[in-house]
């Protein structure tokens, strides 16, 4: 006799479902409350003096609360993976498990928080206001251009790290991988033509610290061909980027006209290049196609005209993985109580990661795994030393 459905879990059974009943997080206190003595000192009346204590003196909450320890992960679910604007209550699940991610891999806690407005002004106000319970703030899923103004007034009004993942998570990751794979071809930042399809949060900013990072001749292409300033429909950081990418050495067109001789194409955009664009790329070609599920260059198509293939996916070699950064990333800052996470702290973090591949590098190898051990530790590192050369350090 086969089991009725179980209304409550329509998808028991199913893998996936099953680890997410009931979520993945939990809160766990701290101390253990074991008598009226404990609690006393946890709760009222002992805790007034603390309260007290902080009245006085705010930096006391780097002390005594969890605060410098946890980050808010805010989305209002415009821009969920590759699922678009699904809404907050659906990109729960992807929030807790951020949550978990940062847990796990930087000892950070992380609440998940989804927002039911879409308005930036109330974003910036909801997110401002919540600041004082956190001592960082992890931006998430927030669909493009609002999530350049939402990040940018937010670094102005806070005194703590706001980082938009989308960005800048892929930015270092990208970078590190970039770093050893022009290295592996014998490749110098200066004389690599890049070409990045997709104008989006993850492709502006993986242009930004590129160019950062000495990358000169970059173009970027959206749907209506390569940003330049002779396009009128450009919305400000797009004109801004154009003029520092495909005006400085004449590129326009389409995807397909830049392609042609480029040294590396590195796809935030979704869709599919087609093999014959692929096929006019340079000698040694290196080729990150970073859509999931689906990457723009299959792994099969871009091993035939590539020397060096990176993906998104964790079932190919070379995952350009956000999580070999942010969790490392904020857990730097918060060990020296920074202030803002700077381009400097970036840029640090994508060259441990690079560092960390060393005599190991080969085609399938430019980026360690997120299960290296060596990860967290070494970008924590890094970039708490970054911060405290940067002036963002308060200790």
């Amino acid at each position: 006799m086969v089991d009725a459905p179980n209304p409550a879990h329509p998808f028991l059974g199913d893998p996936v479902f099953d680890l997410h009943v009931g979520g993945k997080l939990e809160t766990v206190s701290t101390v253990e409350l074991d008598g009226p003595d404990a609690l006393s000192l946890a709760y009222t009346p002992g805790v007034a003096r603390v309260c007290e204590a902080i009245a006085e003196d705010p930096s006391m909450t780097q002390h005594y609360t969890w605060v410098p320890n946890t980050v808010a992960v805010v989305t209002d679910g415009t821009a969920v993976l590759g699922l678009g604007d699904i809404g907050p209550a659906a990109a729960m699940p992807v929030m807790e498990g951020k949550a978990v991610l940062f847990k796990q891999f930087g000892g950070v806690d992380a609440v998940p928080i989804c927002l039911a407005t879409t308005d930036v002004e109330e974003i910036i106000e909801t997110v401002a206001r919540l600041a004082p319970s956190f001592g960082g703030i992890n931006l998430e899923d927030i669909s493009a251009p609002r999530c350049f103004e939402i990040e940018d007034r937010l670094k102005e009004l806070l005194d703590i790290p706001v980082f938009h993942d989308d960005q800048h998570g892929t930015a270092v990751v990208a970078l590190a991988s970039l770093k050893n794979a022009l290295r592996l071809t014998g490749r110098t930042p200066q004389g690599t033509r890049v070409v990045i399809s997709g104008a989006g949060a993850a492709g502006v900013a993986v242009a930004r610290i590129l160019l950062e990072a000495g990358i000169e001749d970059l173009a970027i292409v959206d749907r209506q061909g390569v940003l330049n300033s002779e396009r009128a429909d450009l919305t400000p950081v797009k004109a801004a980027l154009a003029r520092d990418t495909a005006d400085r050495f004449g590129r326009s067109g389409s995807l397909a006209q830049v392609m042609q001789g480029a040294d590396v194409y590195i796809g935030v955009s979704g869709g599919t290049v087609p093999e014959e664009v692929v096929a006019t790329m340079a000698d040694d070609a290196i080729i990150f196609g970073l859509a999931n599920p689906h990457p723009e260059v299959h792994p099969d198509v871009a091993h035939r005209h590539a020397r060096v293939v990176a993906t998104g996916r964790s079932d190919f070699p070379n995952q350009i993985n956000n999580v070999l950064a942010f969790p490392g990333i904020f857990r730097g800052a918060f060990d020296v109580h920074a202030t803002a996470i700077t381009e400097g702290m970036k840029l640090a973090a994508a060259d441990a990661l690079a560092d960390l591949v060393g005599d190991d590098l080969a085609p399938d190898l430019v980026i360690p795994s997120p299960f290296d051990p060596r990860v967290g530790p070494a970008v924590r590192a890094a970039v708490a030393e970054a911060a405290r050369r940067d002036g963002v350090a308060r200790r």
